[in-house]
């Protein structure tokens, strides 16, 4: 099972709602990781403004803010690897460093060379392109 760690820039709650301007991209992510926790991942979040001490104790994390400053946050660590920086990732990045298979929804059967009906009742036809 892969751990995911995300080291946020500081704010003032991991979903960001609570801030003047709401950026859309943290409920989104909020939900992603929870929806990868459902999975079985253990997941992680740090907030650089409330749990500093997760960043100062971790090496990675001190050396990723010493090259790359602040705007290497989000930091997005897969078992002790940094796989994405300065972004939130997808559900479907994060899937593929956890090893998680998405389950896609499964699309309408269409017959082949059909495009639909006209007319209603008994009196409807088949129209083809």
């Amino acid at each position: 099972m892969s751990r995911i760690q995300v080291f946020d820039p500081p704010m003032c709650c991991s979903t960001g709602v609570c801030g003047p301007t709401v950026d859309p991209a943290l409920p989104k992510f909020a939900a992603d990781l929870a929806w990868l926790q459902s999975q079985g991942m253990a997941v992680e979040r740090f907030n650089l403004a409330q749990q500093s001490q997760a960043f100062a104790s971790s090496e990675l994390v001190r050396r990723e803010l010493t090259e790359h400053g602040n705007s290497c946050l989000p930091l997005i660590v897969v078992d002790g690897a940094t796989v994405s920086r300065g972004e939130y990732p997808s559900r479907q990045e994060l899937a593929v460093w956890a090893g998680v298979t998405m389950s896609l929804p499964v699309a309408a059967s269409v017959e082949p060379g059909c495009c639909g009906t006209t007319g209603s009742g008994s009196g409807a036809t088949n129209r083809c392109c």
